[in-house]
């Protein structure tokens, strides 16, 4: 029987734990109300948790929102599962 573990965590923790499962790539962009969200995905790559896919999530942090947006378009192009975490 496995151990259930509960956690108290807000509505960001909990998107972004979510969203990390089933991400490769994350380009990130630190800006209010969704910094966190790109905080606990660094951490948690740089950690080395898992994906669904056995792997960390490789964490791109970029220099503005046009830049994370573009590197998810990019990144999708190549048929890489990518999310942003920022206000765009």
């Amino acid at each position: 029987m496995s151990k259930k573990i509960i956690k108290s965590m807000d509505g960001n923790e909990a998107a972004s734990y979510c969203s990390y499962h089933f991400t490769e790539v994350a380009a990130i962009y630190p800006i209010t109300p969704s910094s966190n969200m790109g905080e606990f995905v660094d951490k948690w790559a740089a950690d080395g948790l898992k994906n669904m896919f056995g792997m960390p999530v490789k964490v791109i942090e970029m220099q503005s929102e046009a830049g994370a947006a573009g590197a998810v378009h990019g990144s999708l192009e190549m048929g890489v599962l990518t999310t942003t975490y920022t206000a765009s």
